[in-house]
């Protein structure tokens, strides 16, 4: 997952997305505990996916309101 493709995504969409990777983190963590994965390093893609999400969060909440109209 790109930071290009998230920024295009809604406040509702990445929350949605963040869940999803959670949830899935969740599986992949619980299957590899009971027998190892084919691809351990998908634990690690998820958790970068995660720690993307949640950055581009982050900004769009520090992003002060822009104000409509210049003030002369």
């Amino acid at each position: 997952m790109k930071s290009s493709e998230l920024r295009e995504l809604t406040i509702k969409e990445l929350s949605e997305r963040l869940d999803n990777e959670r949830d899935y983190l969740l599986r992949l963590r619980l299957n590899h505990a009971i027998s190892p994965l084919d691809n351990p390093m998908k634990i690690r893609e998820t958790r970068q996916n995660i720690a993307k999400i949640v950055t581009e969060l982050n900004k769009r909440h520090e992003q002060p309101d822009l104000p409509t109209e210049k003030k002369e």
